[in-house]
């Protein structure tokens, strides 16, 4: 009976640590890991408990002021949704260094549902920056709308702008908020091309 005991303790100690403990650490290795197809802007600012917390928003905050950054396109990146009492929002955290940027949502007005929101944001592959112009590649990579840039251009440098003022991309005005309370309007030409950034 020891003997018997001796040998099926370790099997069962074995098969607890395989179901339990081998589930943790596929789920932790199981982390979805998106690639952004656009800049995410946000601001670094204190909450009320004076802990800076990096905020950003369906509304883009392009050039908030002190504070500002983004994470550039193709930054590898795991997004979690979360309900605050705000409304909802996501989580974004950056795989290269941990930042993290809780970001606003509004369903009503961004015009569609958190994940389709994060599928016109991320994407399971990097995207391809190739055939960009000079002064789409300078946009993106500061972060900026630049008169001559093309609607992929400002889309990637500013992001994807909310529905409810940007009905459709095919409009020949984009509209973004540079903070919680200014608007940025971006105007096209004809040809899908910026001729007036106000």
């Amino acid at each position: 009976m020891i003997k018997r005991n001796s040998i099926l303790i370790p099997a069962l100690l074995l098969s607890f640590f395989l179901i339990f403990g081998g589930s943790q650490t596929f789920a932790a290795k199981s982390k979805k890991i998106l690639y952004l197809k656009n800049n995410i802007h946000a601001q670094a600012r204190p909450d009320r408990g004076g802990k800076t917390v990096n905020r950003g928003s369906y509304a883009n905050y392009v050039d908030p002021g002190e504070g500002h950054f983004f994470f550039p396109v193709n930054t590898p990146v795991e997004i979690k949704t979360k309900g605050s009492f705000r409304g909802k929002m996501l989580v974004i955290t950056n795989q290269k260094d941990g930042k993290i940027i809780y970001f606003e949502c509004n369903e009503k007005n961004m015009g569609m549902g958190m994940k389709e929101y994060i599928d016109v944001i991320a994407s399971p592959q990097k995207v391809s920056l190739k055939g960009l112009s000079k002064l789409d590649s300078k946009g993106i990579r500061n972060g900026k709308a630049y008169n001559g840039m093309t609607k992929k251009g400002v889309r990637m440098a500013l992001g994807y702008p909310a529905k409810h003022m940007t009905p459709s991309l095919k409009n020949n005005q984009w509209t973004y908020w540079r903070d919680r309370f200014r608007m940025r309007v971006v105007k096209f030409n004809s040809k899908g091309r910026v001729i007036k950034i106000q």
